[in-house]
């Protein structure tokens, strides 16, 4: 006599396809390209340019930020993004995101930097215009003079308003050292 539950078939693993994907395989896998639609979506206008994207996912992307937060709507947008998402190069787009936001950490740093030469430009003077010109000859002195003066002035009149010359010396500053 046969036990009914004794065949050769009943005996192998359920995943004995090779090509067999489980459900939590997929659902993983969606996860991954709708966080990645919201990575993306997260960006500015300018990242986003920034990005190789195809007209169809840029379209979309932008009109992400045109739907209001927090809606039904803009969940199901993002699960949109993210369908979208799986005919991208995700390592590509991926690598691209690192370096917009990249870019974006150096231009802070960059304007940090500037910042902390106005102020060493304001509280030590031509000695400091000196030593800036040493290191970074193709500086106009003149220039780094008069906004320094005009700086000093406006912020001597207003103390508490932040001076259009100290903005215009960090531009200026942070043009010409960047490297």
């Amino acid at each position: 006599m046969k036990v009914v539950g004794d065949s050769e078939h009943f005996k192998q693993p359920l995943d004995h396809d090779e090509n067999y994907i489980s459900r939590a395989d997929i659902k993983r896998e969606i996860a991954i390209y709708q966080e990645l639609g919201i990575k993306v979506a997260s960006l500015s206008k300018t990242q986003i340019d920034k990005l190789n994207l195809d007209e169809h996912l840029y379209d979309n992307v932008l009109k992400t930020k045109t739907i209001k937060i927090n809606t039904e709507a803009y969940r199901r947008h993002l699960q949109y993004l993210g369908k979208l998402m799986r005919f991208e190069d995700i390592e590509t787009l991926q690598l691209d995101i690192k370096n917009v936001l990249n870019q974006n950490s150096n231009e802070s740093a960059k304007l940090n930097v500037a910042e902390k030469l106005k102020d060493q430009l304001l509280v030590e003077g031509d000695t400091a215009i000196q030593t800036l010109i040493e290191k970074y000859p193709e500086l106009d002195r003149q220039k780094l003079r008069q906004f320094v003066r005009q700086t000093k002035k406006e912020l001597s009149k207003k103390p508490d308003e932040a001076s259009k010359t100290a903005v215009e010396l960090v531009k200026y500053l942070r043009s010409e050292t960047s490297e």
